[in-house]
């Protein structure tokens, strides 16, 4: 491509003041295009037609990918027996150990992940608040490859990125507004949306829809609230653009994908927020995963699998400080502020599914939901809404432009559901006993 192999803006980094941040020296500014000497909409990798991405709920990157054990990704510390080191204390001083979640189910309204909960796990960077927020002991469990043996496959294979952190410490809606431009206005938990939100500098939709390029919102129908109308304008601006998720594997058998879009699962059963068994919403990601292989436009397609945000399960990475997007100061009623939209989330799990995937690659830069939107901007060199996104990395590494390594598509694991039906038994038994015996330990001394 004309473009699309470097990093956007050419940006160097230096270590950052907090939480071993990195910033660039040269900061880009809104309204600025990654390449300044090419037009809008020009499209600099053409290897890439097609741009799907598959953004689930709630799940940290140790929660879920922990127990890969991929040579050089940074999953849990193993002790005696293959255990993870990893522990939380309680407010009495007991130690909870993490622990092999007992099934796919999980709890009612635990963990939490609001923003008073996720800077109460956070505490400054000494990660000890976990069983002490409102997650309670559950915020120690994890899954293995047993039960999510198609995530474990696939990140085994394709690239993964093992510093990608979740844009905003709170709960789904400000994540995915930062996934669409850039910036929350402010907006910090899951309450009520204000109608006439709508970004300064637009968003995402705008700027492919000015510069001519597809796009379309696939969702389930029986979802409250898809993606897109967490800006209510965008529903009124584009509503064309939104289709049923059925409209996506159509799409895909036929090799007709838009040049982006975002591919929804059912929020109330298939997207693993709690209490959902998250075996379904493997089987749907599984879904989504293999319709893009083996439809006639994989030879240019890239998807990327990533979750919204941690759910308020355990992470032991530290996020690091961020590039605020904008002046517009977190509304948290009176609550307290913290770092505001200067501080990262925690980890949560991505992979880059592609033939231009690099082979044999974990990426250790950090990314955010905005680097998804630096790759979009790189590709058709948009100008960038805020300046988060115009300082993003762009995810541009976890790519080989030279080699279609997977050309062929590999052959994954199937989910756990089409393996072991069995798997849904816990949605009417419950999650089982959380902390399971002999997972705490006494106060120390």
């Amino acid at each position: 491509g004309t473009g699309g192999w470097r990093s956007a803006g050419g940006l160097m980094s230096r270590a950052g003041s907090r939480a071993g941040t990195h910033l660039p020296r040269a900061l880009r500014a809104p309204g600025s295009r990654p390449y300044p000497h090419l037009a809008a909409g020009t499209d600099t990798i053409p290897q890439i037609k097609h741009i799907v991405v598959l953004m689930m709920e709630n799940h940290s990157y140790d929660n879920h990918l922990g127990m890969l054990r991929r040579a050089g990704a940074d999953g849990f510390t193993l002790g005696p027996g293959g255990k993870p080191t990893a522990a939380n204390p309680y407010d009495d001083g007991r130690i909870q150990h993490a622990f092999p979640m007992p099934n796919t189910c999980q709890q009612f309204g635990h963990p939490s992940q609001t923003w008073a909960n996720s800077h109460t796990q956070f505490d400054g960077g000494k990660l000890d608040g976990f069983v002490k927020s409102g997650s309670g002991p559950v915020a120690m469990g994890y899954w293995d490859s047993a039960s999510l043996p198609f995530y474990y496959s696939m990140a085994s294979v394709f690239p993964i990125a093992d510093r990608y952190f979740c844009s905003v410490l709170g709960q789904t809606y400000p994540n995915r507004r930062y996934l669409m431009a850039a910036t929350s206005l402010g907006l910090v938990d899951d309450n009520i949306l204000q109608l006439v939100d709508y970004p300064a500098n637009g968003t995402i939709f705008d700027r492919l829809h000015a510069a001519g390029v597809t796009w379309t919102d696939y969702y389930s129908a029986l979802s409250p609230t898809p993606t897109i109308a967490l800006f209510p304008e965008l529903l009124v601006r584009y509503p064309s653009h939104l289709a049923p998720v059925s409209g996506f594997f159509s799409a895909a058998a036929a090799g007709t994908l838009p040049g982006f879009c975002l591919v929804e699962p059912n929020y109330g059963l298939s997207s693993e927020e709690d209490p959902q068994d998250i075996a379904l919403g493997e089987q749907f990601a599984a879904k989504v995963v293999n319709a893009v292989m083996s439809g006639p436009g994989w030879p240019n397609t890239l998807l990327i699998w990533t979750f919204d945000e941690h759910g308020g399960y355990y992470d032991h990475v530290v996020p690091p400080a961020a590039l605020a997007p904008d002046n517009i100061p977190p509304n948290t009623g009176g609550a307290p502020a913290y770092h505001g939209f200067a501080q990262y989330g925690f980890r949560v799990p991505c992979a880059v599914i592609s033939p231009w995937a690099r082979a044999d690659y974990v990426s250790h830069r950090v990314f955010d939901h905005t680097s998804i939107l630096a790759l979009v901007e790189a590709k058709w060199n948009l100008a960038a809404m805020t300046r988060r996104d115009a300082n993003a990395n762009n995810m541009l590494d976890m790519l080989d432009l030279s080699a279609a390594s997977f050309a062929k598509p590999p052959a994954l694991a199937r989910p756990r559901l089409d393996t072991d039906p069995g798997a849904l038994t816990c949605l009417v038994t419950g999650p089982g006993t959380i902390p399971p015996a002999g997972s705490v330990s006494p106060a120390p001394g």
